[in-house]
């Protein structure tokens, strides 16, 4: 007697092999039979025009905060996701002194966009060690599996003080102390040690965060702790990450991959296309693998869809900011204001004022009317330029400005346009089809849980299956099996989570079913759901019939069932032939 068979479904199984159709025998979490499954189950569920994938494993979240109050994890939990790791980009939580609580919040909120006071709302400090911590999150009740990483803010900032969080160089005492705390971490299960090299990850301060300027001895000594236990990955956002420095991003190779081939661990960094330099990201992933003959494993991370941010009525840029009409209703209820400017009288006062604006993010939106893209009620996240501000405004012989005042309050004042700040400067995703396929490079940056204001990319997964997969009209799509493969075996073995990620006996029973004809993402929506009352942006979706983890059902057509079988996840992970 099983506990569960899923029935008749066709099996996406993780592996990039074409599906097949047919059963799926789970028992104590673990799938036990593929194939043509004879006999009876506790619980039968019929899969027949359902496809059946491994869950999603998603590598690149910022729910170190999220995790201590939110048992879903939303909204990764909508979207398939059925393990995620956070701990990205040298932020995170541990360790932590009492006297630096506000501070680690403080570079969360700058770096990431999660508001601050959710954060110190939403946090019980129930540790200062990084094991501490991971004893926290362990005693959770979760609709999924968790995993973390050591961050070197955090671990600069504990040992160094201020002096880590100044950036100042760190003697050999430091690191030997810093070192110390990456082995304890990763002793208590960490599956890797992150840190953050761009210009664009700011303290509260506006200074870098700590480690930005890290200095070889300090980046080895800490990679060597890797090396010496044989276990975890190195995760950073480098040099130029967000195109602020291309000739520091190609420099950031060079020791990345001499760091790989010294510690025999695998090196991931986020790479994503500039448009200072549009051609950089071929290089880096030519150069990535070039290094695996000098025994490097280097593995560019990169997004499945373009990468910047939305622009609305609700989101934290807003293009006619500093305009004293504007400001006067920026404070009234959503609805009133709403109201407010659609009146004629309004509309011409704020248009016709000019400013000098303060906000740089809004002065460089409103001079790229060309990279500004109408959302719609159906997302599209490869618009082509003539459905740009710009492409309406020369179509419609009316002014940008005059078009985008009136695009924002569309759906009601709810329209989001689509800012494109990253992977789109050929105007199209033909070059994250190449990253896609490319054999080092790994899908990740979708942040759950991260830049609550601006974008929504826990969402990608089901971009993955509903764009790539069967919607896309500008090129060539990809095979279901492939786009399931990057975001199950693949990002799962390169985290070490080697028992999860394929639909094999003995592997762990992570499941999602999901009707490929009706999955859909609707427009992303601001809520204020987080502690304290904070804000953010979520994105739910359509299609998903079953979510599964262990072999209990987690989510059923996009509501959570209340079955919490989700753990913390401690170190590598073996497969199950081993």
């Amino acid at each position: 007697m099983y506990d569960l068979i899923v029935r008749g479904g066709l099996i996406v199984d993780g592996s990039g092999e074409a599906p097949v159709e047919g059963d799926i025998a789970v028992s104590d979490g673990r799938i036990v039979a593929v194939g043509k499954v004879e006999g009876e189950a506790r619980e039968e569920i019929d899969a027949r025009g359902l496809a059946v994938t491994p869950g999603f494993v998603d590598i690149h979240t910022h729910y170190d905060g999220q995790v201590t109050w939110d048992a879903h994890l939303t909204p990764s939990c909508w979207h398939g996701v059925t393990t995620v790791v956070f701990g990205n980009c040298g932020v995170g939580f541990a360790p932590v002194r009492p006297d630096h609580h506000d501070y680690l919040i403080s570079l969360m909120e700058s770096v990431e966009d999660i508001p601050g006071t959710a954060l110190a709302e939403g946090i019980e400090w129930e540790w200062e060690t990084f094991p501490e911590f991971m004893d926290a999150v362990a005693k959770r009740k979760l609709a999924m599996d968790v995993a973390a990483q050591v961050p070197h803010g955090a671990v600069r900032t504990y040992v160094m003080g201020e002096r880590g969080a100044e950036n100042e160089p760190a003697t050999p005492e430091d690191i030997e102390a810093m070192a110390a705390i990456v082995r304890e971490g990763m002793q208590a299960g960490a599956l890797g040690f992150s840190t953050s090299r761009t210009l664009m990850h700011k303290a509260a301060n506006g200074d870098p965060m700590p480690g930005t300027f890290a200095a070889e001895d300090e980046l080895f000594g800490l990679g060597r702790v890797l090396g010496e236990l044989d276990t975890g990955i190195f995760e950073l956002a480098p040099v130029g990450a967000a195109g602020e420095d291309v000739i520091g991003a190609r420099k950031e190779m060079d020791w990345m991959r001499r760091l790989s081939a010294e510690i025999r661990r695998p090196v991931s960094f986020a790479m994503l296309q500039v448009d200072a330099e549009p051609t950089l990201w071929r290089d880096l992933l030519d150069e990535a693998q070039q290094a695996v003959a000098e025994g490097a494993e280097v593995y560019p991370q990169t997004a499945g869809r373009p990468f910047g941010m939305l622009v609305g009525h609700q989101t934290e840029y807003h293009p006619f900011r500093d305009r004293p009409s504007y400001e006067a209703l920026a404070d009234l209820p959503f609805d009133e204001r709403i109201a407010r400017l659609k009146e004629p009288a309004v509309r011409e006062a704020i248009l016709k004022e000019k400013v000098e604006y303060d906000d740089p993010m809004a002065a460089f939106v409103m001079a790229s009317f060309h990279k500004l893209f109408p959302l719609g009620e159906k997302p599209n996240y490869e618009p082509c330029q003539e459905d740009s501000i710009a492409g309406i405004a020369e179509r419609e012989d009316r002014s940008p400005e005059e078009v985008l005042y009136d695009c924002m309050l569309g759906q009601d004042g709810r329209e989001l346009l689509l800012f494109p700040l990253l992977n789109y400067s050929d105007g199209n995703c033909d070059p994250i089809y190449e990253m896609i396929q490319h054999p080092r490079a790994v899908l990740g940056l979708g942040d759950g849980g991260a830049h609550c204001g601006i974008i929504c990319d826990a969402s990608i997964p089901t971009f993955m299956l509903s764009h790539w997969v069967r919607d896309r009209k500008r090129g060539p799509k990809l095979p279901v099996e492939l786009v399931v493969k990057r975001m199950t075996s693949d990002t799962a073995n390169l985290y070490g989570l080697r028992d999860r990620g394929l639909i094999e006996p003995g592997y762990k029973a992570d499941l999602n079913l999901i009707d490929l004809d009706e999955v859909a993402l609707h427009l992303p929506e601001m809520v204020f759901d987080l502690p304290a009352g904070g804000r953010r942006l979520v994105q739910r979706a359509d299609g998903y019939r079953y979510t599964l983890v262990s072999g209990e059902v987690t989510m059923r057509d996009g509501a959570p069932t209340g079955v919490l079988p989700g753990r913390l996840v401690r170190g590598e992970q073996v497969p199950p032939a081993a």
